[in-house]
């Protein structure tokens, strides 16, 4: 069993950075495939960024160049640093992760354990 904590999350104004934490439990945690997915009021949970084991991200089209995630194997814990904030960021963001199974990293189904979430609200 693997929990998920995150934390960082506010309210923003456009323009904005934040950070936000994910510490994990786990003996094994430098194997998880990590990921950020977040979602809107109404809207599905969208895929954010992903990052690997070994520390290589991919992001989602719409935060690329502006968000930043990042691992410390060492604490447990992945980051998601959001530059450069839009209103449109606004959502709830998750952090999950995936052991032990395969499939697109961009899809729910790849992951396994999911976080509490985290509110991101953004005013413009």
């Amino acid at each position: 069993q693997v929990q998920l904590v995150e934390s960082g999350g506010g309210l923003m104004q456009a323009g904005d950075s934040l950070r936000l934490s994910c510490a994990a439990s786990g003996r094994a945690f430098s194997n998880y495939v990590m990921a950020w997915f977040r979602q809107a009021p109404g809207k599905e949970r969208q895929f954010v960024a992903t990052i690997w084991s070994t520390g290589p991200t991919t992001y989602a089209d719409s935060v690329k160049g502006r968000f930043t995630a990042s691992r410390d194997n060492a604490k447990n814990t992945v980051y998601l640093q959001m530059n450069s904030l839009k209103p449109e960021d606004t959502a709830v963001y998750y952090c999950t992760a995936s052991v032990g199974k395969g499939g697109s990293v961009y899809s729910v189904g790849r992951y396994n354990y999911w976080g509490q979430g985290t509110q991101v609200t953004v005013s413009s």
